[in-house]
């Protein structure tokens, strides 16, 4: 699939960083270092624009290593970029150590995923159908 993409920075565009990746690294575009104080968030610009196909929705994530080793994470779990957007990607992004953490220009700060989804059309019953677990809800099969 193709997507169209402005890029503004000077970054190279998202890639995968394996054959086997799901996410596309994304780098921040900075005009100078940016420092992120212990619990405080920021909104990081990418400098990239993109045009998302109806039906799809882009995810921004956290890296893995920047969470274990740092304590830097997105702030809501997971971002969505909706397909109708077309402002610049930004990445918001917490630090939850007790260190002060510096991002660069350039640096990965976050990985994206093209998703695809299904809009919905509620329908209202009085009902619903029953299933062996019904309202059961959390521990309700032993974990």
């Amino acid at each position: 699939m193709k997507i169209k993409i402005i890029n503004k920075s000077n970054n190279s565009l998202p890639e995968y960083a394996t054959l086997g990746s799901a996410g596309l690294d994304l780098q921040a575009y900075l005009p100078e270092p940016l420092t992120l104080k212990s619990l405080e968030r920021k909104i990081i610009p990418t400098g990239l624009y993109m045009s998302i196909p109806v039906g799809y929705e882009v995810q921004v994530r956290a890296r893995s290593g920047m969470a274990i080793k740092h304590g830097i994470t997105v702030i809501n779990g997971i971002g969505t970029i909706d397909s109708d957007y077309r402002g610049e990607i930004g990445v918001l992004l917490v630090n939850l150590s007790k260190d002060d953490y510096t991002i660069n220009s350039g640096d990965k700060i976050a990985q994206m995923i093209l998703s695809k989804y299904e809009q919905v059309e509620f329908e209202l019953v009085e009902n619903l159908d029953n299933t062996e677990r019904n309202a059961g809800g959390f521990g309700h099969t032993g974990y």
